[in-house]
């Protein structure tokens, strides 16, 4: 009975990992490039009560070993990097990545990586505008720098083709000036990425080093939309159906302990008898 009680506090403590995981992929409906998150579980140990192993040469053993076993464990937690749709916007610099690659942003003093293309150009002391993410994180070129345009350029003259190839029409000359083109990077194992927040990963040695897409052999190239954001990939009715069977597992298991509580008592006043 003991044993029943650790067994079914196991079960309510993943249950809880579970609806914490379900609430924030709910949470995140509405993120820009959010990939929803899924939780995988593990067994713990097993208690042999007898084993189907011959007792000696001439016995033959049990066809199967009686085991008990002691609970569930959380096992991983997996990302789920697939695409999410497009959402229109018709801003030239809002970007959605059609295919494996992710933007390289300077964050503080590090590389991070992003699939929310929301980007916009910012005016830096009337000296020049610099390409930057929602939180004022400048978005890197090819070549591992800023991408800069002079302060008098307009936002109508500014394009981005699908190649991630930055420009803009020069109306004097009208002719296109090509500015930078933007850094997309691939990972060996998307799912080693360890998420930071704003929409940021960061590489590890799990995912491994940030492939460019442009340097690379072997990679699909991926393509950018101008004027697209990309959404989040979050299954609102997966996701409920996930909450109630995990709020389900979460009762059953807090009634086994009050079973076994209830077992316990009873033991204990068979001494009284």
């Amino acid at each position: 009975m003991m044993r029943s009680l650790w067994t079914a506090a196991s079960g309510m403590s993943v249950q809880q990992v579970q609806v914490d995981t379900i609430s924030n992929n709910l949470a995140n409906v509405n993120t820009i490039g959010y990939k929803q998150e899924t939780m995988n579980f593990k067994s713990l140990l097993y208690q042999n009560l007898t084993t189907s192993d011959a007792t000696d040469s001439t016995a033959t053993g049990l066809p199967s070993p009686m085991q008990v076993g002691h609970g569930v464990r959380l096992g991983s937690m997996t990302r789920d990097f697939s695409f999410g749709g497009f959402l229109p916007t018709g801003n030239a610099t809002d970007l959605a990545i059609q295919g494996a690659g992710f933007f390289a942003i300077m964050d503080g003093n590090e590389v991070s990586y992003t699939k929310d293309g929301s980007f916009k150009f910012s005016n830096v002391n009337n000296e020049y505008l610099v390409l930057v993410t929602a939180s004022g994180d400048p978005v890197l070129s090819t070549e591992g720098e800023p991408i800069m345009l002079d302060p008098g350029v307009e936002a109508g003259q500014i394009f981005i083709d699908p190649a991630g190839t930055v420009a803009y029409i020069d109306r004097d000359l009208g002719t296109q000036v090509e500015v930078a083109t933007l850094q997309l990077v691939q990972f060996a194992n998307v799912e080693g990425l360890q998420a930071i927040g704003d929409n940021y990963y960061r590489e590890t040695v799990a995912s491994g080093a940030a492939l460019s897409e442009i340097e690379s052999e072997g990679l699909t190239r991926s393509e950018i939309q101008s004027g697209y954001l990309e959404a989040s990939n979050v299954d609102v009715a997966t996701e409920m159906v996930n909450l109630i069977i995990a709020q389900r597992a979460y009762e059953m298991n807090s009634t086994a302990i009050k079973t076994s509580d209830e077992m316990l008592q009873q033991a204990n006043g068979l001494k009284r008898m």
